[in-house]
This record gives C-alpha cells, structure tokens and sequence, in this order.
C-alpha cells in the first residue's frame, strides 16, 4: 500500500504555479484521503476541474490519536492521500502522525512536490539556507512572547541559524510591533507573505531600516517571520 503526502495550495488561484501534472494524478486517483478540513479538502478537490467525484470520497478528518491511525490503515486495504490545509503535508501538520502509522504498517510513503511557505520563505530571504530552525507559533503572552525573540535573536547570532515561525494571521501586525520593539537594529528581519499568491511579499531589511519605512499591513495575510 502506499501512502502519498499530496500538496495543498497556498493561496487562492495558484494551481498552476503549485501542482505538478503527476500531482494531480495522483489526486486523480486516490479514493481516500486523510485531511485536516473536510470542507477545504472537498473544495479544493473540486477547483482542480478534473472530473473527481466527491461524494464518492472517503475523508479521514486528523484529529484521531495515534492507536486509531494503525487501526484504520491496517483496514483500509488501498491507497491513501494526506491533505494538509495549507503547503506541504506532515509539515507543521497533524499529517505527520499518520504517516507515523504508516511507517510503522510498512506502507511506501511518497511525497509529492508542491508549495512549502518555510522554504519558500527561506530561499527568497537572504538569510542562511545552510543552518535553520522552524518554531511554529510564539507564545501569545506579550512578555513571554518578548522573552522568546530575544532568545531565539541570541540562539541565530551564536549559530549563525535563521530562526523561523509565524503567527495567526489576525494577529501579525501586533508580532510586527513587538519584532521591531525586541529585536537588536542590527538583526535582519524577513517578512514573507501571500507566498504563491498575486500579492506575494517577501523582503528583508535590519530592524533599523524596517522602523524607518512604510511597515507592510500583515492583517489576515498569511505571513511567515524569519529573523538572523
């Protein structure tokens, strides 16, 4: 059996820049496909214009604990995608316990090329590609959060390591202020947003030039932070 991590779009409209032909194949393909949304899966689905039957899909919501993923691969009995909401599966993603599972059951696992917004992030940054670390998301707290940045500034500078992490989307102008509040002016900020999306942003400037120019407005815009 095999298990194939398939890639989610992005953005809105980035078919094209964002899924290979044998991606869509394989999507093509699959009757069953364990997913993060149901709704934004049976969407997606559809907006490939591939003719796929989404009634006569099987969706697995990833909200499961690990005993019942062995449970349900060692029944299933066919081939099976991961969909991940957004980027690459098993990524910063709860796919990464079924494909667990099905290393532990013995299946291939394949993933398939597609969009991912941290090294897409990376490459487009400037910032080390050699030597890097992914945080997900900072703690919500002002001070706590504050206390974070400052050790993940010290933790790059000793390393010479990009420090990588993002926030919710709603609140990314407030991770903003507290990035050019905390960090030292000499540290070099990245910000990449709306990756693969007609309004893609990605630039990078020292915190000292960020404050001295028109801050982009980050609300509800997927946003990855890079720092060094």
């Amino acid at each position: 059996m095999k298990l194939y991590l398939l890639p989610m779009l992005l953005a809105e409209n980035a078919h094209d820049r964002s899924l290979t032909p044998y991606s869509i194949q394989i999507l093509k393909s699959l009757k069953v496909f364990f997913v993060e949304n149901v709704k934004t899966t049976r969407r997606f689905l559809s907006s490939l214009k591939q003719g796929v039957v989404i009634d006569e899909l099987r969706f697995i919501e990833m909200d499961q604990p690990f005993e019942r993923y062995l449970e349900i691969l060692a029944n299933l009995g066919e081939d099976a995608g991961i969909i991940s909401e957004a980027g690459c599966a098993g990524v910063a993603d709860p796919g990464a316990l079924v494909v667990e599972a099905g290393q532990q059951m013995g299946w291939t696992v394949q993933p398939l090329v597609g969009p991912n917004s941290i090294l897409l992030a990376l490459m487009g940054s400037g910032l080390n590609g050699q030597s890097f670390a992914f945080h997900g998301y900072l703690p919500i707290k002002a001070e706590e959060r504050a206390t974070k940045l400052k050790q993940l500034e010290r933790e790059g500078a000793q390393k010479s390591q990009t420090q990588i992490f993002m926030e919710t989307p709603y609140r990314n102008n407030q991770m903003l202020e507290t990035l050019l509040k905390t960090l030292n002016p000499n540290t070099r900020l990245c910000i990449a947003a709306d990756i693969t999306s007609e309004s893609e942003f990605i630039q990078t400037k020292s915190i000292s030039s960020w404050k001295k120019k028109e801050l982009p407005n980050l609300h509800k815009r997927p946003t990855i932070f890079l720092i060094l």
